[in-house]
């Protein structure tokens, strides 16, 4: 896994306002990086510019490897880029009354041809996401009748299944409890850790703290802060851009956040 997503002065104008002002932003083979700001901040519309889903008005979106040397995200043939690249959007609701392990088993589309039945490894991949999201007893439930932390759950082994290098996730961990919020940050984190990389969304500032390398704090569509989580969340940044006073924590194992009160 080498493979590293960059955004060169990106920017998105929808009905005349600007969403995304000129942000450049860079995702390497290691980084669990957190995206964090407050509603409306134009995180996921960065997160969808990023995964090739929706296009800049200006500004690029490129990848660097082995093979490529800062290539166009949309040059990559879509099932090159589907096998590099995953997405979670939120609140993603599945149209079909799908088995559990038949949706995780969609990760795998881009490594066949359609029509083509399972092979091993797919059989492999799929079992392996079902076991590290903790889902092998709901395997045949109907996604339709699981509650909304067992469907994120699903698809966020869906993501896995695909074995993607870089992951883009928007709110991954916002329908669940704290055991799978914990579980499915460890999860992200080691895959980082095995040379992937994760960019994703984020609003337990806390919990962003204690598993991201990296933090991009974004307010009104422009980058406010990129580095360590100490050094972006810091009480004037949070102020600036939250509108709270917090008791801001310091500790080995992380920053905790503790909102006082807002600021008016």
């Amino acid at each position: 896994m080498t493979t590293t997503l960059k955004a060169k002065t990106v920017s998105v104008i929808r009905d005349n306002n600007t969403i995304i002002d000129r942000i450049d932003v860079q995702l390497s083979p290691g980084e669990f990086v957190g995206l964090i700001g407050p509603n409306g901040a134009g995180k996921s519309s960065l997160l969808r510019v990023l995964a090739g889903l929706s296009d800049a008005d200006s500004g690029s979106v490129c990848v660097s490897n082995g093979k490529h040397a800062d290539i166009a995200l949309q040059q990559l043939p879509n099932r090159e880029r589907a096998q590099l690249l995953a997405y979670l959007p939120q609140q993603e609701t599945p149209a079909w009354p799908l088995q559990v392990e038949h949706l995780v088993g969609l990760g795998r589309a881009p490594w066949h041809k359609p029509m083509s039945g399972k092979s091993e490894r797919d059989a492999q991949a799929i079992e392996r996401a079902l076991q590290i999201t903790e889902l092998t007893q709901l395997r045949h439930r109907i996604v339709t009748t699981l509650s909304g932390g067992e469907l994120q759950r699903s698809l966020l082994a869906r993501v896995f299944a695909g074995e993607p290098e870089i992951i883009l996730a928007d709110e991954p961990i916002a329908a669940l409890d704290p055991y799978h919020q914990l579980h499915m940050m460890e999860l992200l984190a080691e895959h980082a850790q095995q040379d992937g990389s994760v960019f994703a969304a984020l609003h337990d500032l806390s919990l962003a703290a204690r598993f991201c390398s990296r933090l991009v704090l974004i307010h009104h569509g422009k980058v406010i802060a990129d580095g360590q989580p100490i050094d972006v969340l810091t009480t004037e940044n949070l102020q600036q851009v939250y509108g709270i006073s917090a008791y801001v924590d310091c500790r080995d194992d992380g920053v905790v956040i503790i909102p006082r009160k807002r600021v008016i």
